[in-house]
């Protein structure tokens, strides 16, 4: 099967040779690289390079140093290595692995890391110990956040995306997910992380950089049920995602520490 490429339109990255996934791993200070055994040389070395410059792009947009894009060397990434049947991409929390299949995973790797953003935010923003939470779970429960500038950018985040303009009821964008998830007899599209994962996603696709191995630009073109932010929402949701990451890159620049 030929390998699908990923389409990017952004700067040059002239990266002087083609990097393998241990340049990605090194770079990125990533816990841990892993491909499958499936995967062929040719489609590692293609693969690879395409992954760095995705991550490349990610770290531009987000503007952080690049050791944030793996979350303080906490995150491990897996590809082709099977996961799910009928899973093209997941995040397991219990290992904090970000795992994108062969043919399938292209166009979910920032959904994916959104889910690890919030899953890692959870062990550092709250007060309490919020076990296997993720961040946007345990806000909802009324865990306590610490009280520190980065934290209250994150609850601005917070209830921009759950919460309607009144901060009374929830917002028009999680009504519509409970109907989706009422409509299919099950639960996913409300679910919070799925939400904030889904939010970030919409914000991404609106960056100048483009890269299809971030996002599936067609997922959000193709949504006429309402499941990814609607345009009258995105301008106040993507002021708040880039007011945090703006705070986030400039704590991490100046004290190294979150």
């Amino acid at each position: 099967m030929a390998l699908n490429r990923v389409w990017r339109n952004g700067p040059a990255r002239n990266l002087g040779h083609s990097p393998g996934f241990n340049e990605v791993r090194n770079f990125f200070d990533f816990r841990s690289v892993k491909i499958g055994a499936w995967v062929k040389d040719a489609e590692q070395k293609q693969r690879a390079e395409e992954f760095f410059i995705a991550l490349l792009d990610l770290q531009e947009i987000l503007a952080l140093p690049n050791f944030a894009i793996s979350l303080r060397g906490t995150l491990s990434l897996h590809y082709g290595t099977g996961g799910q049947p009928g899973v093209c991409a997941h995040y397991q929390p219990s290992a904090r692995v970000l795992a994108l299949a062969k043919h399938a995973g292209i166009g979910s790797l920032a959904h994916e890391w959104a889910h690890a953003l919030d899953h890692y935010l959870s062990s550092t923003c709250f007060e309490e110990d919020t076990g296997a939470r993720f961040a946007t779970t345990a806000w909802l429960a009324d865990f306590t956040f610490k009280p520190h500038p980065l934290n209250n950018a994150l609850l601005k985040l917070f209830k921009t995306i759950f919460l309607s303009d009144d901060h009374q009821s929830a917002s028009d964008y999680v009504k519509r997910a409970v109907v989706l998830d009422k409509r299919a007899g099950g639960l996913y599209w409300s679910l919070p992380e799925e939400l904030f994962a889904r939010a970030f996603e919409s914000w991404i696709s609106r960056a100048v950089i483009k890269n299809s191995l971030l996002i599936n630009p067609k997922d959000l073109m193709r949504d006429t049920e309402g499941r990814y932010l609607l345009e009258s929402e995105a301008q106040k949701v993507d002021a708040a995602f880039r007011k945090y990451f703006d705070l986030l890159g400039y704590a991490l620049r100046t004290s190294g520490s979150e």
